[in-house]
């Protein structure tokens, strides 16, 4: 047990990978250096997927790419309706951060979502542009006028809800990530040969992936609740 404790301090801890030499040194955690590969990487993919496109000609790959993003337009279309089209990028984007972020352990990198200062700062940015949208939508006036509905007596709560949405998108997807690094640590104690390595496929790929999921889908759910 005080080697799991051992290890999981180690997970928490934000070691700095280097510094910057700007201002007195920027230190670099290890989650900032690996979120960079990952933004590389997806820089990478964008430009070989969208090269050589053609209206008159399309070819099987430039097909499936098409037919992929309209499928993700038809999804958030359901969830949030046709206010929501104008934040499907950002949605779609955070989607393929944290899959990949949850997935790059996979290959010897520490998931930049097993630091709560990522998920954090994660739950933050769409706490804020679901706020924004609610703005959009109902106007300034609007807005604050929202707080008191349906009741003035529930304005506390409303306003607390600010606070409880972030702090529950952050956590939620902190924790189950985390959770998952216990769970694998406990069965590599107690069964170290077989079953590791089929869990390893569910934790590491497919609750990865589901968190993503989870997290967007929420977002996207306050986003059309601040809407409407």
């Amino acid at each position: 047990m005080d080697a799991l404790v051992e290890k999981l301090m180690e997970e928490l801890n934000c070691q700095t990978v280097f510094t910057i030499p700007v201002l007195g040194g920027i230190p670099v955690s290890e989650a900032v250096a690996v979120t960079w590969i990952i933004m590389a990487a997806v820089i990478l993919l964008c430009r070989f997927f969208v090269r050589n496109l053609s209206v008159e000609n399309p070819g099987k790959g430039q097909l499936l790419l098409e037919s992929a993003v309209s499928g993700i337009y038809h999804f958030f279309d359901d969830v949030m309706g046709p206010c929501g089209k104008d934040y499907i990028p950002y949605l779609t984007t955070v989607a393929v951060y944290i899959g990949i972020a949850n997935l790059i352990g996979i290959l010897g990198f520490k998931p930049p979502t097993k630091d709560i200062n990522v998920t954090g700062a994660l739950a933050v940015m769409s706490i804020i542009l679901i706020e924004a949208a609610g703005i959009r939508r109902k106007g300034t006036k609007g807005w604050l006028k929202s707080f008191a509905q349906p009741m003035p007596v529930v304005l506390p709560i409303n306003i607390l809800e600010i606070f409880i949405k972030p702090l529950s998108l952050c956590m939620r997807l902190f924790g189950n990530v985390l959770g998952s690094f216990v769970i694998m640590e406990l069965l590599k104690m107690v069964v170290p040969q077989v079953l590791p390595a089929v869990f390893s496929c569910y934790f590491d790929i497919f609750d990865g992936l589901i968190q993503a999921y989870v997290f967007v889908f929420l977002t996207a759910l306050f986003i059309k609740e601040a809407a409407e």
